[in-house]
């Protein structure tokens, strides 16, 4: 029953890292950028949702109609902005400034907020469980594996069968016969990044009533994102998931061996999946 309980919570927290990473997927599978900021960014937005419960009492949940559009506008401007302008030069100029982005954006969290650990109040939602064959699972829990499943649902149907997605995905695939079909290759890689920003908003927020974060807290969120991306296959949704779930599973069962395995398993796991199957376990480009 341990076993079964550790694997259960490893499924539950593989949906936390696939909500985290699923923007980190979209950005990669569009334009082929690692993001280096998405951690930074993921923090940012769980400051401004208690940012907005603090200052106005809004309800945790409801930052979230704030929280998303900022955080897509912020994410269109730094694509336009800089992102675009870098693109020019080579992929390898993106990835620096994103580095910049994230090394800037931390001490701006840190001299605005303190070091100082905090956490979204959800009240009982946060402790509150539903008992399955013998087996509690927490509710807040399961609410975000739901999210994480169906933002991915959501923005694979978006990329596939509306009108921008399919213009974003013929940009990725010839960015020069787009353009001669009318298709503004630079605000489609804005958009694309202003969706990914939006659902690392909605995950730092989720992030925030889950545990304790702080202004350096992006970096761990970075590289769970990023592990979970390349477990799964870079650019592919459905592969982000999965790896999101391999990496949970691999921590809790690793924990549960011994506590001090825990993280350690995760990365065993990534390592291994990089070694011998670098494309992958779901090697599709995203939307394909």
């Amino acid at each position: 029953m341990d076993w079964i309980n550790a694997v259960l919570q490893g499924l539950l927290l593989g949906g936390q890292y696939a909500l985290l990473a699923c923007g980190l997927s979209l950005i990669f599978g569009v334009m082929r950028i690692v993001n280096l900021a998405h951690g930074v960014l993921a923090v940012a937005s769980a400051y401004l949702a208690l940012w907005l419960v603090q200052q106005t009492g809004m309800p945790s949940f409801l930052t979230l109609l704030v929280v998303i559009p900022v955080l897509a506008a912020v994410g269109y401007a730094i694509q336009r902005g800089l992102f675009n302008p870098a693109l020019r030069h080579g992929e390898l100029s993106p990835l620096l400034v994103s580095f910049g982005l994230a090394v800037i954006g931390a001490n701006l969290l840190q001299e605005v907020f303190t070091a100082d650990s905090r956490k979204i109040s959800i009240g009982t939602l946060s402790t509150s469980s539903v008992e399955l064959g013998g087996l509690r699972l927490g509710v807040f829990s399961l609410l975000t594996l739901v999210v994480a499943v169906g933002v991915i649902v959501g923005l694979q149907l978006y990329l596939s069968h509306t009108r921008i997605g399919r213009a974003m995905r013929a940009t990725k695939d010839d960015p020069e016969a787009a353009t001669l079909m009318g298709i503004d290759e630079r605000h489609m890689y804005a958009l694309a990044t202003a969706i990914a920003v939006g659902t690392v908003a909605l995950a730092g927020v989720f992030l925030g009533m889950s545990t304790q974060f702080s202004p350096t807290y992006g970096d761990l969120v970075l590289i769970f994102a990023f592990e979970a991306v390349i477990i799964g296959g870079l650019g592919s949704l459905w592969g982000t998931l999965l790896g999101g779930l391999v990496l949970g599973v691999a921590q809790t069962v690793g924990a549960q061996v011994d506590p001090a395995y825990g993280v350690l398993a995760g990365h065993l796991v990534f390592l291994v999946v990089l070694l011998f199957r670098p494309q992958g376990l779901l090697p599709k480009a995203v939307a394909a």
